[in-house]
């Protein structure tokens, strides 16, 4: 069954099913179920602390993982809805994308996987899929959300098709999905227009946030095509209008650069490639939805210009290499005694005492784990002193 408005390229809102089988509803298709399921998870919730690029102490005007997915589904929805496609997946899949996230960033990333490495190490895509299958507990018959094979379907291959499933298997078990997932298949045109929305969104609202904190001005990016044409037509703007103005309608233009360029190029693929279905799309070898060279070339500029200019500020990297030791102390403390503080029942039903002290870590907001490192910390020093 597919929704006439529905193009033949996109996911039909008739979907595949469930890991476990459950009733359909009569209000809501299987993806806004699916939605509705991820925002209101304590997962989700945990994201609004979550950091972005600036530790979630530093001011709460810079962006969080929870704001981030935000516009990412915004981007999404809107190029789903060009496109046709199935906008509720396209938004599920960009609430959820994030969900595995620890916290510090990717500075936390690369401590728990270097803490997990002797026992299937740590992915921050994986742990989204763990949460969403095993570790959020809200229902009776089922663990995890029970998910639509679709939704699952388009995380698992966040970043294209899965060619090795070592780390699948290692950090989430063997055959979860019951051999209802086929890895090596192109993802949908939903889960591409998620991944390219995520890169859009990350790209111009990071060149905001670091505007906004002062490492780097609006003369460092005129070097960057296609931003220097943007920041010429809005210079003179800068004489009469608040700066903090200015910057939001450049971020806007970049924004809508890179969306009009993909809307192109996406245009021009189907046409080159001559898909006559979904299945086409799924057995392709192609990427249907990317930018074009000219663009291609303008993200990877800005990425560039992000990493010297402020993911490797002194400032930011000094306060997330404070993250990845907070990381490194926890794990290490909480492995020594996790009855402390794990339920008994999780640590029985996990892979291994190492996993479920990784899902703790992962699962706690920026703040959660500065708090439980200083009161360890406190902990220590007063028995110490005690006389």
């Amino acid at each position: 069954m597919q929704n006439s408005e529905y193009s033949k390229f996109a996911t039909p809102i008739l979907s595949k099913g469930r890991i476990f089988k459950e009733k359909s509803s009569l209000l809501r298709s299987p993806y806004q179920r699916d939605r509705d399921r991820i925002i209101h998870s304590t997962a989700f919730r945990r994201l609004k602390h979550k950091t972005q690029v600036f530790v979630n102490t530093t001011d709460d005007h810079y962006r969080t993982r929870i704001t981030h997915s935000l516009e990412v589904s915004q981007i999404a929805r809107t190029l789903g809805k060009i496109f046709n496609l199935n906008e509720d997946l396209c938004e599920t899949l960009s609430l959820a994308h994030d969900i595995g996230h620890p916290p510090f960033g990717h500075a936390g990333e690369e401590a728990l996987n270097e803490c997990m490495i002797n026992f299937g190490g740590f992915d921050h895509n994986v742990q989204t899929i763990r949460i969403l299958t095993l570790l959020e507990n809200k229902y009776y018959n089922f663990p995890g959300l029970n998910l639509t094979i679709e939704t699952l379907d388009g995380l698992i291959k966040h970043n294209g098709p899965v060619y090795d499933e070592t780390k699948f298997k290692n950090i989430l078990g063997s055959n979860i999905f019951k051999n209802k997932i086929n890895y090596k298949l192109n993802p949908s045109l939903e889960s591409q227009i998620s991944t390219i929305s995520d890169d859009i969104a990350y790209n111009s609202h990071d060149l905001e946030d670091g505007l906004k904190a002062k490492l780097f001005n609006i003369n460092d990016l005129q070097n960057i095509p296609v931003i220097s044409e943007i920041i010429r037509k809005h210079r003179k703007k800068l004489k009469t209008k608040d700066i903090e103005l200015v910057l939001r309608q450049i971020i806007r233009e970049i924004i809508n650069v890179m969306v009009s360029d993909l809307v192109k190029n996406i245009k021009r693929n189907i046409k080159i490639f001559k898909p006559k279905n979904i299945n086409d799309i799924y057995k392709s070898n192609n990427r249907y939805v990317n930018f074009s060279d000219d663009l291609m070339n303008f993200d990877y500029d800005i990425r560039e210009f992000l990493k010297d200019k402020m993911y490797n500020n002194k400032d930011v990297l000094k306060k997330t290499l404070k993250g990845k030791k907070i990381i490194t102390f926890l794990f290490s403390k909480i492995r020594k005694n996790p009855n402390k503080f794990i339920k008994k029942k999780v640590l029985k039903t996990s892979i291994n005492k190492e996993r479920s002290v990784c899902d703790f870590i992962a699962g706690m907001t920026d703040r959660y784990a500065i708090n439980l490192f200083n009161l360890i910390k406190w902990l220590k020093v007063s028995k110490l002193t005690k006389v």
